[in-house]
């Protein structure tokens, strides 16, 4: 199955990959309409520590810890993704908790947790954090 893998060395930690991530999962269809006056919360996160930025955002695992803790079954894999439903989400954040990774995370646009979900729901047709990275440091891809 393809997934998302981050190269450190050639992070730039511009954070362009969190906004295209909090566009393609806005609804709408012009970037500066979606973002302008917003605090973006988008499903990947740049982090940076010790002079080096890398992504942090959902890795899809294979016995994923978050599905096994959901008490509700709002979180299931579907050909190999980890997805959400929120209709049967009740807000425990048990899977926030269980993640050791840190990317399943709240949501403030009225859902109750997000994460990626590798732009399944969107038009983009594949992750927008990949499409929007000017130096290739996010790819997706098998391996």
């Amino acid at each position: 199955m393809k997934r998302i893998y981050v190269n450190e060395k050639w992070c730039l930690g511009c954070h362009l990959c969190e906004y295209y991530c909090a566009f393609a999962n806005s609804g709408e269809s012009d970037m500066a309409v979606a973002l302008r006056d917003v605090k973006i919360n988008p499903r990947i996160r740049i982090e940076e520590r010790n002079g080096v930025s890398f992504a942090v955002g959902c890795r899809h695992c294979e016995e994923p810890l978050c599905v096994k803790s959901c008490i509700t079954g709002a979180l299931s894999i579907h050909d190999g993704v980890i997805q959400v439903d929120q209709d049967k989400c009740v807000g425990c954040y048990t899977c926030i908790m269980a993640c050791p990774y840190g990317a399943v995370m709240p949501s403030d646009d009225g859902s109750v947790i997000q994460k990626c979900e590798l732009c399944l729901n969107n038009s983009t047709g594949s992750p927008a954090c990949v499409k929007g990275c000017p130096n290739q440091a996010i790819v997706f891809e098998e391996r």
